[in-house]
């Protein structure tokens, strides 16, 4: 049987694969598992995104939590790195998100953070596994007065905001900003953040209503926002996704800054001011060779780490960094947050900006992308591990790998959230990568389907 956490939590279809009942049986094992150590009555923070199924789980979560005599308090629709920053400052036990980030609405998922607002080990989701799947043997179920009760807050959301200005205190006076909300968490504290220092603000997709989140916008579907900066004749535009822990930059000439870009930008300013711990950034071996070329040309050193902003995380405590991300544009920001943070992000861009007095095209500059060919294979998802154990895909690796070598190179990864086998290929000539990649793509679908 398939693992049930993925590299962001457990995600499925609402309804379907992830249930009402899988949802208290996580909120069940989730409450006893990160709260057995204390000698208190355990408190978990519950927030979510927009999804019209976000309701239903967040209860059903919830029912499971106080069932084990935990209280809860639920703070609503929140982005998810103000959830980990709220756990955190509360001192509860636990935090958790219902949301399935950039997917499209049929989707959502929960994900947990433990008491000091950090995404789990995978030990810790596994021993919550184990108890869902022996029917919860070991876990005392309390009647009374043990039993647990919910707590509803409906301020924590300026609370994230003032945090957030309180850390990246910059003037934005004069300055045009086009945001882009993916009718997701971001709808309010986004906008709200921004007006308070001062930008002119033009936002779009910030009317979510509960189906509409991530659909045909966001960080994931950003045509519009790059006509919206030119048309607007904006200084820059942002984009979030459905949980606002991930950005991207749209420079004033309508082109996109992925997140590799915005980690060479505002790491070299970091390290210009000395506060780039170590002289090091964090990335995946997904971020583009150029990023790497550009860490030797600007001594910074750059760390790589298997795909999934939580093994970034891991590895920026092993060695003390303070920055870390991935292109999607998951970027943390450990000083002040503890899991990627789209509004910190975007804050800390546009301190460079007016720290520097340069446009973002002219701030990108510092490094050039090599053509990039990204696929998606649909296979199933009890599959998506074993894509080698195929002789005809892992022939085809092995030749259009020996075909860019040196000049580039071929990455093949399991999708952690969806089911889906992703190809990656870099070298010079982006229509021959493109071809190679939508074709290996399809073998790889044809061959597991």
């Amino acid at each position: 049987m398939a693992r049930l956490f993925g590299t962001d939590g457990v995600r499925g279809v609402a309804n379907d694969e992830l249930t009402p009942m899988l949802a208290m049986q996580l909120g069940q094992a989730g409450a006893y598992v990160l709260s057995k150590e204390t000698e208190h009555k355990p408190t978990i923070m519950v927030g979510c995104d927009t999804r019209i199924s976000g309701d239903m789980l967040a209860n059903a979560l919830m029912a499971g939590a106080c069932s084990v005599g935990a209280n809860v308090v639920y703070v609503g629709v929140l982005p998810t790195p103000a959830i980990a920053y709220l756990t955190k400052k509360y001192r509860v036990d636990a935090g958790v998100v219902i949301s399935a980030s950039h997917n499209p609405v049929e989707f959502n998922g929960i994900k947990f953070f433990d008491g000091k607002g950090f995404k789990l080990p995978d030990a810790l989701e596994d021993e919550i596994e184990m108890l869902i799947r022996n029917n919860m043997k070991d876990i005392n179920f309390p009647t009374g007065a043990s039993i647990g009760k919910i707590k509803y807050r409906t301020d924590a959301r300026e609370e994230y905001i003032n945090h957030s200005v309180r850390a990246v205190p910059i003037n934005l006076r004069g300055m045009k900003i086009v945001v882009d909300c993916a009718e997701g968490a971001s709808y309010y504290t986004s906008v709200e953040a921004l007006k308070e220092l001062g930008a002119d603000v033009v936002a779009i997709h910030n009317s979510p209503d509960g189906t509409n989140i991530n659909a045909n916008c966001g960080s994931t579907h950003m045509a519009e926002l790059m006509a919206r900066v030119v048309y607007e004749k904006a200084n820059i535009g942002l984009a979030f996704d459905g949980d606002a822990d991930r950005l991207l930059a749209v420079d004033e000439n309508g082109h996109s800054v992925d997140g590799d870009v915005i980690m060479a930008i505002v790491g070299n300013h970091m390290k210009s001011k000395g506060k780039l711990n170590n002289n090091t950034i964090v990335a995946t071996v997904m971020s583009n060779l150029g990023f790497f070329i550009m860490g030797k040309e600007q001594g910074i050193n750059i760390e790589q780490t298997k795909v999934g902003d939580r093994y970034v995380l891991e590895r920026m405590l092993e060695i003390n960094a303070n920055l870390g991300g991935e292109q999607s544009g998951h970027i943390i920001f450990l000083d002040e947050n503890t899991t990627g943070d789209g509004l910190l992000s975007a804050l800390h861009l546009l301190e460079v900006m007016v720290d520097t007095g340069k446009t973002l095209s002219e701030l990108a500059s510092i490094m050039t992308v090599l053509p990039q060919a990204l696929v998606g294979a649909r296979v199933p998802n009890h599959k998506k591990h074993s894509y080698m154990e195929y002789p005809e895909i892992a022939d085809a690796v092995e030749r259009i790998s020996k075909k860019f070598e040196g000049e580039g190179r071929v990455l093949i990864r399991p999708s952690g959230t969806e089911p889906l086998v992703r190809v990656m290929i870099e070298g010079k000539d982006q229509n021959m990568i493109e071809k190679d990649a939508r074709e290996l793509a399809e073998l790889i679908q044809n061959v597991m389907l």
